[in-house]
């Protein structure tokens, strides 16, 4: 899954700042940005985490990282009330993300 997919799913999950955005024609610069912060933010955390987890698998890390990143941006998106089972959404993201792009061995 693309940073872009990931952080467009975190905005579907906040109805009304997604309508917000879609009607003012701010969605796509809004989710392009926030797909870069979660990019870079994903690169530092595996940065972080590769000299502090030596001999551990990349694919982990990476994993990792992508779950603290996806968890910096949700605390900084617009706060809304999720619909039920919505605050598992992002988790199910980084899920899905892991399963295709961890290694298999």
């Amino acid at each position: 899954m693309q940073y872009k997919t990931m952080i467009l799913e975190l905005l579907k999950q906040r109805p009304q700042t997604h309508e917000q955005l879609r009607k003012e024609r701010k969605l796509l610069p809004t989710m392009e940005r926030y797909a870069r912060e979660l990019r870079q933010s994903h690169l530092a955390w595996k940065e972080l985490l590769t000299p502090l987890r030596p001999g551990s698998d990349p694919g982990q890390i990476g994993s990792e990282a992508l779950e603290m990143a996806l968890k910096e941006i949700q605390d900084r998106l617009p706060s809304e009330s999720p619909p039920d089972g919505g605050e598992g959404l992002f988790l199910d993201a980084a899920m899905i993300f892991t399963r295709h792009h961890t290694p298999r061995g």
